[in-house]
C-alpha cells in the first residue's frame, strides 16, 4: 500500500508497504480522506519521538472485521486513542489518559496517511449518510473543539476570546458561537478574517485586545506570544484554556500574575466524536470552508509543504 512514513523527523513516501494486520477485535479500514493538522507538522519538528505512518484525522470504510462482519462496508471515523481498558484511568472512564495507550499516527500506532489502517472496532464510529467525506474528515478536530464545553460551562453572558484563527481555532469559534456567548477571535491573516466574517464571527487584531476583560480565553496558537496575550486578556478569576500543541517547554510564564489574579488554567485535548457528528449532520457547523487544497497520497510530501505555509488552512489527502 501507499503511505507517508516519518523516520527521524524525515517524511518519506513509500508506494509498496504491506497493509496492517488487524489484531483481535480490530478492523481493517480503507482510508478515503485524511487531513493534515498542526500536530502532524509538529511531529516533523520532533514534538514527540514517533517513527511510523503519520495521520489521525480520517474518514474511511471498513473492509475487514472478523469479530463484526456485519460492519464491513460501513463508512467510519475513528477515535484516535487506543486504550488498554484495565488501568486505573480506564477504570475511571478516562481512556484518553490510559497509562498504556497508543495514539493513531502519534504514538505506538501507525496512522491514516496510508491506504489502510487498523483500529479497534470500539474506536470506529459510523458516519451519517448525509455527511460528506470532506465534512466527516473534520470529526476529530471538531470533537477536540467541543472538549472545551465538556470541561467547563460557557454562558451567553460570558466574554470569550479565542487567540488563533487557524485550522483548529476556526472550528473552536464555530462551536463556541452555539453557546450564545459574546465571542471574539484574534485573527492574523486576511484569509482567516474572511472565513470568520463568513460565519458572522467578530475578529480583531492582536493590538486591539483589551487587557483584563475576558471571562474565558482559549489559546489556540501553541506559541509563547499567544500565551502571553492570553494572560493579558483574561480578567481576574477568569479561565485560560490551552488548546494547542506546544512543541518544547521553553514558554515563559508569569506565574505571579496567575496567582495574584487567581486565574484558572485548563489543558484541553481530545473530545467526544458523537456530538461532533451530530453537529455535522445538522449543519450547525461548516468545516469544509476551511479546505485549502486536496492532494493524492502520492503527492503527500508536496501537501505537507503547502500545510507548512503561514496561514495555511486544511490540506486534505485523498
Amino acid at each position: 500500500m501507499q503511505a507517508l512514513w516519518l523516520e527521524h523527523q524525515q517524511l518519506n513516501y513509500y508506494p509498496n508497504l504491506p497493509p496492517p494486520k488487524p489484531l483481535a477485535g480490530e478492523a481493517l479500514v480503507r482510508v478515503l480522506v485524511a487531513g493534515i493538522c498542526t500536530t502532524d507538522l509538529e511531529l516533523l519538528k520532533g514534538y514527540y519521538p514517533f517513527n511510523g505512518i503519520l495521520g489521525h484525522e480520517f474518514v474511511g470504510e471498513i473492509v475487514e472485521a472478523t469479530a463484526a462482519p456485519q460492519r464491513v462496508g460501513q463508512r467510519v471515523v475513528g477515535e484516535i486513542n487506543i486504550a488498554c481498558g484495565h488501568c486505573r484511568y480506564c477504570q475511571r472512564g478516562w481512556p484518553t489518559h490510559c497509562e498504556q495507550r497508543a495514539t493513531l499516527g502519534i504514538a505506538n500506532r501507525n496512522g491514516a496517511f496510508a491506504e489502510y489502517l487498523g483500529l479497534p472496532l470500539n474506536n470506529l464510529i459510523p458516519v451519517p449518510a448525509t455527511v460528506s467525506n470532506e465534512a466527516a474528515v473534520f470529526t476529530e478536530p471538531l470533537a477536540a473543539a467541543l472538549q472545551i464545553q465538556q470541561q467547563m460551562s460557557i454562558r451567553p453572558t460570558d466574554q470569550v476570546l479565542v487567540i488563533g484563527a487557524g485550522r483548529l481555532g476556526q472550528l473552536i469559534a464555530q462551536t463556541l458561537t452555539l453557546t450564545g456567548c459574546h465571542l471574539q477571535v484574534v485573527a492574523r491573516y486576511p484569509k482567516q478574517r474572511q472565513l470568520l466574517a463568513t460565519r458572522q464571527i467578530p475578529w480583531l487584531a492582536e493590538n486591539q485586545v483589551t487587557d483584563n476583560r475576558f471571562d474565558l480565553v482559549v489559546e489556540a496558537t501553541g506559541t509563547s506570544s499567544g500565551f502571553t496575550l492570553a494572560q493579558q486578556a483574561v480578567r481576574p478569576r477568569g479561565t485560560i484554556i490551552l488548546k494547542s500543541t506546544y512543541a518544547g517547554s521553553e514558554i515563559p510564564v508569569n506565574f505571579s500574575s496567575l496567582v495574584v489574579a487567581e486565574i484558572t488554567v485548563i489543558g484541553c485535548r481530545c473530545g467526544p466524536f458523537a456530538p461532533a457528528l451530530r453537529l455535522l449532520e445538522q449543519h450547525l457547523v461548516e468545516p469544509t470552508i476551511l479546505i485549502e487544497d486536496r492532494f493524492p497520497l502520492a503527492e503527500g510530501i508536496r501537501a505537507f509543504e503547502c500545510a507548512k505555509q503561514a496561514g495555511a488552512l486544511k490540506i486534505l489527502l485523498v
